[in-house]
């Protein structure tokens, strides 16, 4: 089997995001199973969101624990509607979305837009900026770019 025969990974690959009914319950379910300590992550703290383009009042908890080079992440919406809320209602707990860590994300979502992919979300948190593009029509799962701030 060849190796990424159609080209190379956008960036790092970083997490894989759940969406979640109740963070809490969540969060106890997985730690049961040995997976965390989970610790409050940047979503809850995201800024500047649009949704479809347009600036959306949306909140989202989520939690994340550390899975040898990958994260986990939960996520619970609360507010508004989201990708998360409409993952919800139309399929039910589960994997929303995987995201790579990029160097550039306006470079990678220009390359991902003339694939024909557009972006759904997007907004800012502490550590960086975030998009998530229309992928899941294609891949049954929703690609997230961040890109974090230079220390």
């Amino acid at each position: 089997m060849k190796k990424n025969p159609k080209g190379k990974l956008p960036g790092k690959f970083d997490h894989v995001g759940v969406v979640v009914k109740n963070l809490e319950k969540a969060i106890a379910y997985y730690q049961s199973m040995g997976i965390g300590p989970f610790v409050p992550n940047p979503s809850g703290l995201a800024t500047d969101r649009k949704l479809y383009g347009k600036p959306a009042n949306i909140k989202v908890r989520g939690a994340v624990a550390q899975m040898g080079p990958i994260k986990f992440e939960l996520m619970q919406p609360v507010k508004g509607r989201s990708l998360q809320k409409e993952f919800l209602l139309s399929k039910g707990e589960g994997i929303n979305h995987i995201s790579f860590i990029v160097e550039d994300i306006d470079k990678e979502v220009a390359k991902m837009e003339k694939k024909g992919f557009k972006v759904i979300s997007s907004g800012n948190h502490p550590s960086g900026s975030f998009a998530y593009l229309d992928t899941h029509k294609k891949g049954g799962v929703t690609i997230a770019f961040e890109m974090r701030k230079k220390k």
